[in-house]
C-alpha cells in the first residue's frame, strides 16, 4: 500500500535536529550555536517518554520529522527514517520549517516548505528522488528554489508555513501562507497555473486585526450532510470551509467555520462566530502547529498536532528530548454546523491490549491506557449558578478556581489519571455543570497542577520551572439524556481527553515523580453532592506500535 493513493496530503515538516531552548518564543527562533552539536552525544533519559505517541529517538521535534510514509499512520518508534528534508541549500541554510504536501496530476507529490535565510522566510519545494519508493524517503530540493519570495508588502521575518494547495473551477492552484502586517494576522493568498510559478493575490484569503503573527494556517472543506472527509479542492452546495491558524501570540490554535467565496477569492466566517483568540479551538490544552490531510481510502480528514514540553527547558536538555506528536484525529462537522468533532483514528484501537470493564474503578498500571467512560446523573437541580463575573471565553481561569478538589453540586466528577496510590500526585480530567439563566453550561478541565509533588510546580519563572496549568474548555452538549462521555488517552507524560464524542478536546503534558510505570493508577471520582453513576467504563492497557511497520512491509 503506497503513498500515491493520497491525493491531498498535509504534513508539518520541521526537520532541524536540535533543541529549541525557549518554547515561549516563536517556533522559528534560531539557535545557531547549537547547530554544530553532534546528534550522537545526547544521553537520552527514558523517564516520561511516551509508549504509543510518536517522538523521535532524541533531540527536539516541532511538527512531523519523518518522510511522507506518515500517511500510513504508523511511525516506527525504534527504527526511524532520516529526515526527509534538512538544511542543506543556500535557500534554507538556517532552517527547514513547517509546510505541506500536494499530490499533482499523475500521482506526483510535491512538498512546499519554509526555508530560513538570514532571518528571512522563503517558500521552497522538494520532489521525490525516487517515485518507485513507496515510502518516499529521499527528496530533492531543486536549485530553482526559492519558489516564493516575500515582496515589499510582506513582513519577510513572519512569512511561513504554506498550506496544501487546492484547485478551483478556473483550473488554478491556490495556497495560503501565514504572516502578519503590523499587529494584523494575515493569510496571504497565492495562485498558480502550473504549481511552480506563483502570483500573490491583491488581498489575503483571510485576516484579523490585533491577532499578531499567524503560523501554520490550514484551510479545508467539510461536508454539511455526511460525517466524512473531503478532498481539499472540494467545493459545492453541501460544503462549508474551515480556517485554522496557530497564533504565535497565545501559542494556541483557533478555527472558524465559514464560506469560501469563489467570486472574491476570500474566506468569510459564519455570522455570530468568534474570529480570534476567544474563538473555538481544536484543543484547549497543549496543542500547536497542527496540519490536516484527506485520506481518500476511507473518506476521512485527519488532523495531526504537536505538543511541546511544559517541563522546564533545563530539564528538556537534561533528558535529551523534547516534543511529541499527538494521536492523529478524524475531524468532521458537528450536526449543529457550529463546531467540529474530533476523534482518535480507528487504527489506534489495534494497540489495545488487556481490557478492564465496569466493576473495578481502579486500573493498575495506568501509565499507558485508553479509557472510555460514560457518566450519568438523575437531576440537574444541584448544578451551581454560573458566576456572572466569570469570562465565558476564559474557561481555563474558571478551572484554576474550581479545581477537582473543590466540592460542588453537579461535579466535579471525572477521572484521576496518572495517579499515585494515595493521590499525592494525579492529573484529574473532569466535568462541572453550571446553571446559566435558562440553560446549563458544561465545563471540562484537565488539571496538571497536581501532577507532580515537586516544589514550584505551577509556575514558569525565567524558563526554570515547569508550566503545569489547569486547562479548560466548555462542552456544548445537550444534557436532556442526563449523561456525558469522556475518553482519555494516557501515555506516561501526556493525557489527551475527548468529551462528548469529540466536541471538546484537552491535551496536558505532565511529569509525575511517583506515578510512574507500575505505580501509576487510574481512578474515577465525584466530589459533588449530586450522585453520579458510571453507566459504562472500559479501559485498555496499550501496546507500543512497533508491529505496525511490519504490517506495512507485508
Amino acid at each position: 500500500m503506497g503513498i500515491f493513493k493520497f491525493n491531498t496530503l498535509v504534513c508539518a515538516l520541521s526537520l532541524l535536529s536540535l533543541f529549541n531552548l525557549n518554547f515561549v518564543e516563536s517556533s522559528h527562533h534560531v539557535f545557531l550555536h547549537l547547530q554544530s552539536k553532534s546528534k550522537h552525544v545526547v544521553d537520552v533519559k527514558q523517564q516520561g517518554r511516551t509508549a504509543y505517541h510518536f517522538q523521535p529517538p532524541k533531540h527536539w521535534i516541532n511538527g512531523l520529522s519523518l518522510s511522507l510514509s506518515i500517511c500510513e499512520y504508523s511511525l516506527s518508534l525504534n527504527d526511524d527514517n532520516d529526515p526527509a528534508i534538512f538544511p542543506s541549500k543556500p535557500f534554507d541554510q538556517f532552517g527547514c520549517w513547517s509546510g505541506s504536501a500536494t499530490v499533482l496530476p499523475g500521482n506526483k507529490p510535491v512538498i512546499l516548505y519554509t526555508g530560513i535565510v538570514d532571518s528571512n522566510d522563503t517558500q521552497n519545494f522538494a520532489v521525490p528522488a525516487n517515485l518507485s519508493d513507496p515510502f518516499l524517503r529521499h527528496w530533492i530540493k531543486p536549485d530553482s528554489n526559492p519558489l516564493i519570495v516575500a515582496d515589499d508588502f510582506v513582513n519577510k521575518t513572519a512569512f511561513r508555513d504554506p498550506t496544501t494547495a487546492w484547485m478551483t473551477p478556473d483550473g488554478h492552484w491556490r495556497i495560503t501562507i501565514g504572516g502578519r502586517r503590523k499587529h494584523r494576522g494575515m493569510s496571504f493568498l497565492y495562485r498558480s497555473r502550473d504549481f511552480f510559478r506563483w502570483t500573490k493575490a491583491k488581498h489575503p484569503l483571510h485576516s484579523m486585526a490585533a491577532t499578531g503573527n499567524w503560523e501554520c494556517p490550514d484551510f479545508f472543506p467539510v461536508s454539511t450532510d455526511a460525517a466524512v472527509g473531503l478532498d481539499t479542492s472540494a467545493i459545492g452546495p453541501k460544503v462549508k470551509h474551515v480556517f485554522k491558524v496557530s497564533l504565535d501570540l497565545t501559542r494556541y490554535e483557533y478555527y472558524t467555520i465559514g464560506t469560501y467565496d469563489l467570486e472574491s477569492d476570500r474566506y468569510v466566517p459564519d455570522k455570530d462566530t468568534i474570529d480570534g483568540w476567544k474563538g473555538l479551538r481544536f484543543d484547549y490544552g497543549n496543542f500547536y502547529a497542527s496540519k490536516s490531510f484527506f485520506d481518500p481510502s476511507k473518506n476521512r480528514r485527519i488532523l495531526w498536532g504537536w505538543a511541546n514540553e511544559s517541563d522546564s527547558t533545563d530539564k528538556d536538555v537534561e533528558k535529551g528530548w523534547a516534543g511529541i506528536q499527538l494521536i492523529p484525529r478524524t475531524i468532521v462537522l458537528d450536526p449543529s454546523g457550529k463546531q467540529l468533532l474530533q476523534w482518535p483514528i480507528e487504527e489506534l484501537e489495534s494497540l489495545r491490549a488487556e481490557n478492564m470493564e465496569l466493576g473495578n474503578f481502579e486500573l493498575e498500571q495506568g501509565e499507558k491506557a485508553d479509557v472510555e467512560v460514560t457518566f450519568s446523573f438523575d437531576s440537574l437541580d444541584k448544578a451551581e449558578p454560573f458566576n456572572e463575573t466569570w469570562d465565558r471565553h476564559d474557561a481555563e481561569k474558571i478551572c484554576r478556581e474550581k479545581k477537582s478538589t473543590v466540592g460542588g453540586g453537579l461535579g466535579p466528577f471525572g477521572l484521576a489519571t496518572l495517579a499515585s496510590k494515595k493521590l499525592e500526585e494525579f492529573t484529574p480530567v473532569f466535568f462541572r455543570i453550571f446553571k446559566d439563566k435558562d440553560k446549563h453550561l458544561v465545563l471540562m478541565c484537565s488539571d496538571a497542577s497536581m501532577s507532580s509533588i515537586e516544589e514550584d510546580k505551577t509556575k514558569m519563572v525565567n524558563g526554570k520551572d515547569a508550566y503545569r496549568p489547569s486547562f479548560g474548555g466548555f462542552v456544548y452538549v445537550d444534557l436532556t439524556d442526563m449523561k456525558i462521555s469522556l475518553r482519555s488517552l494516557i501515555d506516561n507524560s501526556v493525557v489527551e481527553s475527548f468529551a462528548a464524542g469529540g466536541k471538546t478536546v484537552i491535551t496536558s503534558r505532565v511529569y509525575p515523580t511517583m506515578a510512574l510505570y507500575g505505580d501509576a493508577h487510574l481512578y474515577a471520582f465525584n466530589n459533588g453532592t449530586e450522585t453520579v453513576q458510571i453507566e459504562s467504563l472500559s479501559a485498555w492497557s496499550m501496546d507500543k506500535p512497533n508491529h505496525m511497520n511490519q504490517e506495512l512491509k507485508d
